[in-house]
C-alpha cells in the first residue's frame, strides 16, 4: 500500500476520533448522572453494546496505520513522528483500559457519582491526547502538501 495513503488512512481516522471523544466528552458523559438510578444500569450496558463498534473500527485502523507508518513514512512525515504518532496511541489504549473501562465495568452495577466523576474526569487523558495528535497529523499534512505542490 502507498505510503501516501496509509498517512490519509491515520490522518482521517484520528480525525474522526477526536470529533467523537470531544462530543463522548462535552455531551454523552456529561448526562450519564441525568439518567436515573432505576434506567442506569441498562443505560450503560446499552451504552458499551453500541459505542463499541462505533469506536472499535476506526481506533483499529488508527493503530493499524500508525504501526504501518513505523516503516514505510512519506515524504514529510519524519519517522521520529511516527513513533511520537504510536506513542500518543499507546497512551489513548492505556488510558482507555485502565482508567476508562474499568469505571464503565463499575457503572454497570449502577450510577455511583464517584466513579462517574473519574470516567468524566479520566477521559480528559484521551480527550487531549487524541485533540493533540490530531494537530500534529494536521500540521504534517500540511508540510507534506506544501514539498509536493507545484506552486
Amino acid at each position: 500500500m502507498n505510503a501516501n495513503l496509509v498517512f490519509v488512512l491515520n490522518l482521517v481516522s484520528t480525525w474522526y476520533m477526536v470529533g467523537l471523544i470531544w462530543m463522548v466528552q462535552v455531551v454523552h458523559y456529561n448526562m450519564f448522572n441525568r439518567v436515573g438510578a432505576e434506567q442506569f444500569a441498562r443505560y450503560e450496558a446499552d451504552h458499551g453494546r453500541l459505542i463499541t463498534p462505533i469506536v472499535a473500527v476506526p481506533m483499529l485502523v488508527e493503530i493499524a496505520t500508525a504501526l504501518w507508518l513505523l516503516s514505510d513514512t512519506p515524504n514529510g512525515f519524519p519517522r521520529w513522528a511516527a513513533w511520537l504518532g504510536v506513542a500518543m496511541i499507546a497512551v489513548v489504549w492505556l488510558s482507555t483500559a485502565f482508567l476508562q473501562v474499568p469505571c464503565h465495568n463499575r457503572l454497570l452495577s449502577g450510577f455511583d457519582e464517584s466513579t462517574y466523576r473519574r470516567l468524566v474526569l479520566t477521559n480528559w487523558i484521551r480527550t487531549a491526547t487524541w485533540s493533540a495528535r490530531g494537530a500534529f497529523l494536521a500540521y504534517f499534512a500540511a508540510v507534506m502538501m506544501r514539498e509536493n505542490s507545484s506552486l
